[in-house]
C-alpha cells in the first residue's frame, strides 16, 4: 500500500473520500485484528501506511467542512 498524495485526495469529492475511509478503517482494523491475535502482520509497515492515510483523509474532510464554514457565512463556531 502506498501513500496517498494531499493533492490526489484533494482532488477527489467528498463521496469518494468517505468511501476510501471506510475501506481504510476496515483494512486497518482487520490488521490490528491479526497483530492482536499474535499473528505477525505480512507487512508491517502497512499498519503505519493505513494510519498515515486515514490521518490524511481525516485531515482533507476537516479542510473541507471549515471551508464550507467560512463560505457559507457561519464564521466561528459558538462556544458552549
Amino acid at each position: 500500500m502506498s501513500l496517498l498524495r494531499m493533492k490526489e485526495l484533494r482532488a477527489m469529492r467528498t463521496d469518494e473520500l468517505e468511501k476510501k475511509l471506510d475501506s481504510l478503517e476496515d483494512e486497518l482494523m482487520h490488521e490490528r485484528g491479526v497483530a492482536a491475535m499474535g499473528g505477525a502482520p505480512p507487512s508491517p509497515g502497512r499498519l503505519r501506511a493505513l494510519r498515515t492515510n486515514v490521518a490524511r483523509i481525516r485531515t482533507v474532510m476537516r479542510e473541507i467542512e471549515i471551508k464550507s464554514a467560512k463560505e457559507g457565512g457561519i464564521g466561528k463556531e459558538e462556544k458552549a
